[in-house]
């Protein structure tokens, strides 16, 4: 084994037999390990993929070991490659972080994605202070695993998550709890006999409602249903739109029922527009997760923005 001082601290640096390891060959192997592919490192990284994969293969005839399984899409991590990350990953990280100060003092903008509606209702307003504070935030909308691919190819710092990233490459915190209410427009409840008539009679009371809804899977009232009435549902949507605030506009129009997010909901619940149809006990609950990218990053910037969402965001 090799030494080097890292912040004061010993780090231990792998040899091959015929002495130290090369470190930007142990860079690249990193970002492949943490990206997923080698076309994804080679974009973190600014290189061609020929590139990545020459130094991938150097480093594995230096230390006679396979370390990825080269698949059609992406690249598999073998057992020594789990191993090797954990040895050497704090220590290049730390190196990055030094090797990136002393810059012209201005941090470039952070990169920041997740789900709309979570971030325009949740995230947004309360990151205006660091705004003010000179924080450049580029943000991005989408589905979360589409983010998390994007996340892992160094397209974004910090990811909104509505599910926990799979795998040991993406760390993630929990960031915010989000309640699902099953509601309709005031018109539809004064019809359906409102949720006395629910209570009686459970889902069937629904009957010739439409439902309005997120995807053609309805994911999120599939859920509801499951957790709630112990029952799977057998609704078809009348309405489909990828925006849960469009699916509360609809609804809230008077195009039917929807399971959408609490906090989403509160000024509608509050003035009438859109009624509770149930109150259960035990709601469902769905946890996001805040993901940063994989790796030290020497903008000062997204640590300050991670530490204000995990501070805040939990108020939503």
């Amino acid at each position: 084994m090799g030494k080097s001082q890292v912040g004061g601290a010993e780090a231990t640096v792998p040899q091959s037999a015929g002495g130290s390891l090369d470190l930007n060959q142990l860079r690249t192997f990193l970002a492949v390990y943490r990206s997923g592919s080698f076309t994804a490192a080679a974009r973190v990284l600014g290189l061609s993929q020929p590139t990545v994969t020459a130094q991938i293969r150097s480093l594995e005839r230096q230390l006679d070991r396979e370390l990825f399984e080269r698949l059609p899409r992406g690249a598999a991590p073998a057992p020594f490659a789990d191993e090797l990350a954990s040895r050497i990953g704090e220590p290049l990280d730390a190196l990055a972080e030094v090797a990136g100060h002393g810059g012209d003092g201005t941090a470039e903008p952070v990169h920041l994605a997740g789900p709309a509606e979570f971030l325009s209702h949740c995230v947004l307003p309360g990151l205006a202070p660091l705004v003010e504070q000179g924080v450049r935030l580029r943000i991005t909308t989408g589905l979360t695993d589409d983010l998390l691919d994007e996340l892992r190819a160094g397209r974004h710092d910090l990811v909104v998550a509505t599910v926990r990233p799979r795998g040991r490459a993406l760390a993630s915190v929990p960031l915010a709890d989000e309640e699902f209410v099953l509601v309709t427009a005031a018109s539809w409840a004064q019809r359906m006999g409102g949720a006395e008539r629910l209570a009686a009679l459970g889902p069937a009371a629904l009957r010739g409602v439409p439902l309005v809804a997120y995807a053609e899977d309805v994911p999120i009232v599939r859920r509801y249903w499951r957790h709630v009435f112990g029952k799977q549902l057998v609704c078809e949507p009348a309405v489909t739109m990828p925006d849960l605030r469009a699916v509360k506009a609809a609804v809230a129009g008077g195009a039917g029922f929807s399971v959408l997010p609490r906090y989403l909901c509160l000024d509608e619940l509050a003035s009438g527009t859109l009624v509770l149809l149930n109150d259960p006990e035990d709601p469902p609950i769905n946890t996001g997760y805040l993901v940063q990218r994989p790796g030290s990053s020497d903008n000062p910037h997204v640590a300050l923005v991670r530490d204000h969402l995990l501070a805040s965001s939990r108020d939503c």
